[in-house]
């Protein structure tokens, strides 16, 4: 088996919901031994307490048992070694400084602020580890305040970044993403960082901050479509399905579902003319040329819904497919993660529960594939506190009398 791109180094994860796990995932998956640090006294990670948890029998809406795990943590704690240890005493932040010495990495995602009041801030790792990597993954940024209540949810962030008000037809109420977003983006956004930051500290041995802010994220990939400059020129930002200013182009009704096509180019349109067994149109003064066709999508769009309609999706995307023009079904989740391309390259993979094994329950594998290298994640999630020992007397050489000293403080 070829080497994981991050091997060989280690990452303290302090991270929690779904942004900062995330983040690591990643890194595990990359090959970074990745030791998660959950708090005894609150259970550990938050997504430990989300429904619905992977049970001996199958999904369950609540846990019944103590080998029963959230699906989130099934997903988000794979290829992690879990610790427990108290953050806000001080023999936890003791441990905390010796496994420092020994990371390169630590990612969090507190609230700004947070961590420095716990003792466990960037300028306190890099006293101890003057070339660590300390990723902060947050609403707002290191610097703290924020819009609204300043309290940053995926909900809260993509109604501050004006997302919201760019899915739906004009003069809809705000449409929230189904997905979220905005605890998705800013960590591969971290990620990114913390590799660039990790090849800086090889090159000069010097450390530092990296610091993502989740709304800074969202609102910047946001600003890649021109927005500000549709407001100027008095044209809509919301166009629901369809896209005018690349017709035709967008999402159309079938008999059976919907189908998505994109022909902004004159060969494609022309593809979405002799599709329809309208080649004619491609001459129409209207249809001629890409900037008619902007001026004139709103009839252009409507002979298309007119000839789909009457199609089921995979003879709509035949005859689009025939004549060279990109098209495709539109999928409901559960059917996506089960495309083969996806699932034989890794992109999908079944998760596998610590002690019942494979679940046939889907989650994300690593979409990256190397020529020289590997990535994925290599074991299941931990229960909280599993690798207390691997980790503490393992990799610290703590003795059994002291992990049982500190286990008595509620330390760990």
């Amino acid at each position: 088996m070829t080497a994981r791109p991050l091997d060989g180094k280690t990452v303290l994860d302090l991270t929690t919901a779904l942004a900062g796990p995330y983040a690591t995932l990643l890194l595990a998956g990359l090959g970074a031994t990745v030791i998660k640090i959950e708090n005894p006294a609150t259970g550990g990670d938050s997504s430990r307490g989300n429904s619905p948890y992977a049970r001996a029998d199958g999904p369950a809406a609540d846990r019944r048992d103590d080998t029963d795990m959230s699906v989130s943590m099934l997903t988000r704690g794979r290829g992690k070694l879990s610790v427990t240890l108290d953050l806000k005493q001080p023999r936890g932040r003791e441990v905390f400084a010796d496994l420092l010495g020994h990371a390169d990495i630590v990612v969090e995602n507190y609230a700004a602020g947070t961590a420095d009041r716990l003792g466990v801030g960037y300028q306190a790792a890099r006293a101890v580890n003057p070339r660590i990597v300390y990723t902060s993954i947050s609403g707002f940024g290191a610097q703290g305040g924020g819009s609204g209540t300043g309290k940053a949810m995926d909900t809260i962030i993509q109604a501050l970044s004006g997302v919201m008000m760019t899915a739906g037809e004009p003069g809809d109420p705000p449409v929230r993403f189904g997905l979220p977003v905005g605890d998705l983006l800013a960590p591969l956004y971290a990620v990114i960082g913390t590799l660039a930051a990790v090849l800086h500290a090889e090159h000069t041995g010097e450390g530092q901050h990296v610091d993502v802010s989740m709304l800074g994220a969202l609102t910047s990939l946001l600003s890649c479509e021109p927005f500000d400059a549709y407001e100027m020129m008095g044209l809509p930002g919301r166009t629901g399905a369809l896209v005018p200013r690349l017709a035709p182009f967008g999402v159309f009704p079938a008999a059976d579902g919907w189908i998505a096509l994109c022909g902004p180019t004159d060969a494609f349109a022309r593809g979405v003319f002799a599709a329809m067994d309208r080649p004619e149109l491609a001459g129409d003064e209207r249809f001629a040329t890409r900037d008619r066709r902007v001026r004139s999508a709103a009839e252009l769009h409507e002979l298309i819904r007119s000839w789909s309609s009457g199609l089921t999706r995979a003879e709509a995307i035949k005859r689009l497919a025939d004549h060279g023009v990109p098209a495709a079904e539109v999928r409901d989740p559960a059917e996506a993660v089960r495309d083969p391309t996806v699932l034989a390259r890794g992109e999908v993979v079944e998760l596998v529960h610590p002690d019942h094994g494979p679940t046939g329950l889907l989650g994300p594998g690593i979409p990256i594939t190397f020529s020289a290298s590997h990535a994925d994640l290599d074991r299941p999630a931990p229960h909280i506190g599993q690798h207390n020992q691997a980790v503490l007397g393992g990799l610290l050489g703590y003795s059994a009398e002291r992990l049982a000293a500190l286990a008595d403080e509620g330390v760990l």
